[in-house]
């Protein structure tokens, strides 16, 4: 039989805790009281030492953690923290009638970070680019990226493609704004695209190529590779620290999102509220850097008027042209083409994202428009602790830790 921990509270009578620790199939070796009074006597024996936390509750080596507590005590929230809590220690969480395993990550050879989020359009993406942009200063960098439309096999794009390239691809049936493609272009350095389906309430992909992916990294002997995660989904892969960029009007406290802030070492919140801070300090003592995203031409615009195409809202006044129409419709095809129908633009300044090449720089074509491509900048707001140091940090951090071990 398993060694367990027990969940239990003070709302049950001791020894009706007492007969399910004897009925269910576990070797109980501990329990966590975690609160309620109503059923307690002050002389309750449990036959199993109590443990003032699963933290503590190691020390008797669990295998598993079993829940028999209930409302009022645990509430669907709490009850979620501690599956993340659980699930954050490797150890499997299991009630009457749910089941969480701990995400299963395989081994990376090579020095590695990972930029983890907690959903779609938040700005991962950007950060990855960004952090790989300035290790490349003075490293060797490779980032593997893990997408929904990357290839069948993992790719290795060893040169920033061309506009050409890209549209060559698209052409052919291929998505030619995957991840790995933009960050080659936006970050000038060697990329690894990878595939995953699915996605599980802690992060786990159902499938996906990125270890096949890892293992093509490693035979490229650089000196550290950034795993960039894909929507909420992480990577699979068993890095030295993990980065979590999480938005501003996002829960990380919703299902089992603690979990990705347990196991991250930096947080970095995108937008202008600051519930998130609080929140994020509740769960683990962890650095959390307010920022915001700033689109950013790869080159000059021109005097012309220009057409801005974005997967969400962006900010424009920035960007000192003429810009006369605007589209936050990437990921909408069908708006997309609405939006181009009424525009009319002398250069198209596009984000490489969904739609960007298969749409948008087929009809710049088409209209003899000249296409930039942007990025996003993910900037510290102000009296924030500057993002860009906090990044080269914790990568020394963890190549420095790497090496020692």
């Amino acid at each position: 039989m398993k060694r367990a921990i027990a969940v239990i509270d003070g709302e049950h009578y001791a020894p009706v805790v007492r007969a399910a620790l004897t009925e269910l199939p576990y070797d109980f070796v501990a329990a966590v009281l975690l609160g309620g009074v109503e059923k307690l006597r002050g002389d309750d024996d449990y036959g199993v030492p109590l443990a003032p936390d699963l933290v503590a509750s190691l020390a008797y080596e669990p295998e598993i953690v079993i829940d028999l507590s209930d409302e009022p005590v645990l509430s669907p929230e709490r009850r979620l923290l501690l599956a993340s809590r659980s699930l954050a220690l490797g150890l499997r969480y299991l009630g009457p009638d749910f089941d969480f395993d701990p995400p299963r990550y395989a081994p990376v050879g090579v020095p590695s970070l990972a930029v983890i989020g907690t959903g779609k359009r938040i700005g991962k993406t950007a950060l990855t680019g960004q952090l790989a942009r300035l290790l490349a200063r003075d490293r060797d960098v490779v980032v593997v990226a893990m997408g929904r439309g990357g290839p069948q096999e993992p790719e290795l794009i060893a040169a920033a493609p061309t506009l050409e390239a890209l549209l060559e691809l698209s052409r052919s049936g291929r998505h030619a704004a995957s991840d790995h493609l933009e960050t080659a272009i936006l970050a000038g350095v060697r990329t690894i695209g990878c595939w995953r389906c699915g996605g599980g309430l802690a992060g786990q992909v159902a499938a996906s190529n990125v270890e096949a992916g890892a293992r093509l990294a490693e035979e490229l002997a650089p000196d550290v590779v950034i795993f960039d995660g894909s929507g909420a989904a992480i990577p699979p892969v068993d890095v030295d620290c993990r980065i979590l960029v999480t938005g501003a009007e996002q829960d990380v406290r919703a299902g089992l999102n603690a979990y990705r802030v347990l196991v991250s070492d930096l947080v970095v919140s995108t937008g202008e509220g600051d519930g998130q801070y609080r929140a994020i300090r509740e769960i683990k003592e962890v650095p959390v850097i307010r920022a915001k995203l700033r689109l950013v031409p790869v080159e000059p615009l021109g005097p012309g008027p220009v057409a801005v195409f974005t997967a969400g809202p962006a900010p424009i006044s920035h960007l000192g042209a003429d810009v006369v129409a605007t589209s936050a419709n990437l990921a909408d095809r069908a708006r997309l083409r609405e939006d181009l129908a009424s525009i009319d633009a002398e250069t198209f300044l596009i984000e490489i994202k969904a739609a960007a090449i298969d749409v948008v720089a087929e009809a710049a074509c088409e209209r003899g428009a000249r296409v930039v491509f942007a990025r996003n900048d993910v900037v510290s707001l102000p009296g924030e602790p500057d993002l860009d140091a906090g990044l080269l940090a914790l990568a020394d951090t963890a190549m420095r830790d790497t090496v020692a071990a």
